[in-house]
């Protein structure tokens, strides 16, 4: 009898939305935007060199990847909502941390920031495929960057000025951001997911695709291009802003050229608009070719510091970061064309771990460049991993991601490559 004055939309929780995961992706990049460039800062003031900042990047690097293997497990002993809020209370730790401001607490909140990425991104992405259909997947991807370009716009240029003004504004900004991003989690109630049979055997560990993997070159060269391209943002984020503190062009520079970067998201559609004009093939090198001049003209500057940073962007921003965002929309395709139908869930964990490998290799990398040579060195190891790139872009079809023409009367229709 009571049952029936109860609201509709308290006895059914209704379906997360396109939108809905659009606004939590948005939460989520002013939480992280407004930190991704006053993390290397306070890092670099707390430390004071660039070879203990690349040192301490690796040991994150290395923790990242070991708490995503773990956090499926974590999601079998733990329910999801409870995983997700973990992630989420973990941001505000984090910016919590970085206030107090010794070398100890900046290294704990770094580690605490980029695990809560971690475990919000497979949640995140675990709900998206609960309850977005696979034809709506596209679309969601196209909110979530939507909802997402203003934080990582206004956050980057954000967080370096209040830093200055004020030191505790830019984590007490992530921290309340995280709260909201918490409670509108919690509003829209999206549970644990939805409820999936119980399997008929045990399930595979992405592990034991690792051979498989390895035996299909159109697999590695996808999974390669993700771990060049996250590298090239690595650079970009991190020791961009070292370099022009070392070279007395102020600790605010970073922190506005990525900003202006990001704007670039903004253009996304145009530039899916061209790589669907052209083959994949032809964008994909376009864009490594792209970062690929701007960090070797970054190198041979580096005597000027004005000119290396100019360079580093091709004369201003907007060409460094039309690359990279090419690339962010297109040099994922060849590996999940390439991917079995039977076989994508395990090759998507499998590629997922790009990530973390490149968060490892970056630091790592430039620790050992740091050794014999200055930050602007990491410039010229960045060109030499892109121009890799494009000659390994070369071996992709050239007819891959283009729309075959329609077949004439008579004819058996030929899909697309």
């Amino acid at each position: 009898m009571h049952e029936r004055r109860i609201p509709e939309w308290l006895r059914h929780a209704p379906v997360p939305s396109v939108r809905d995961f659009g606004i939590l992706a948005g939460l989520e990049a002013v939480v992280r935007g407004t930190l991704i460039s006053v993390f290397p800062l306070i890092m670099y003031r707390a430390l004071g060199d660039a070879g203990l900042v690349s040192a301490s990047y690796f040991a994150v690097g290395i923790l990242s990847l070991l708490a995503g293997l773990m956090i499926p497990a974590l999601i079998r002993l733990v329910p999801r909502r409870w995983a997700y809020s973990l992630g989420a209370l973990m941001f505000i730790a984090s910016a919590g941390f970085a206030i107090e401001g010794s070398p100890a607490s900046v290294l704990a909140a770094l580690a605490l920031n980029t695990v809560a990425a971690v475990t919000t991104f497979i949640c995140f992405n675990a709900y998206v495929l609960d309850y977005i259909s696979r034809v709506a997947l596209g679309q969601c991807e196209t909110s979530r960057m939507f909802y997402s370009a203003l934080g990582w716009t206004a956050g980057p240029v954000a967080g370096v000025l209040l830093l200055e003004v004020c030191p505790p504004a830019p984590f007490l900004i992530s921290a309340a951001a995280a709260l909201l991003m918490l409670a509108a989690f919690w509003w829209m109630r999206m549970g644990n997911g939805k409820q999936i049979a119980r399997a008929r055997g045990p399930a595979s560990s992405p592990l034991a695709y690792v051979p498989r993997f390895l035996a299909q070159p159109r697999l590695v060269a996808g999974w390669l291009f993700a771990v060049i391209r996250s590298a090239g943002w690595w650079i970009y984020v991190v020791y961009l802003p070292i370099f022009a503190i070392e070279k007395g062009l102020g600790e605010e520079l970073g922190g506005i050229l990525l900003s202006v970067t990001n704007a670039a998201l903004f253009s996304a559609p145009l530039l899916q608009r061209w790589v669907q004009r052209h083959s994949i093939r032809l964008a994909v090198q376009t864009g490594f070719l792209g970062v690929t001049g701007c960090f070797g003209a970054a190198a041979q500057a580096q005597g000027w510091p004005p000119a290396a940073i100019a360079l580093g962007w091709t004369a201003g921003p907007v060409a460094g970061s039309a690359a990279l965002i090419l690339l962010d929309i297109c040099a994922g395709l060849p590996f999940l064309m390439a991917v079995k139908p039977s076989e994508r869930t395990e090759m998507s964990a499998v590629y997922s771990s790009y990530r973390d490998i490149s968060g490892i290799l970056t630091p790592g990398v430039a620790w050992l460049v740091l050794l014999a040579a200055p930050v602007a060195g990491i410039f010229a190891a960045g060109a030499a991993a892109t121009a890799a790139a494009v000659l390994l872009a070369g071996n992709l079809h050239p007819r891959l991601g283009r729309r075959k023409p329609a077949p004439a009367p008579g004819e058996n229709p030929v899909p697309a490559e």
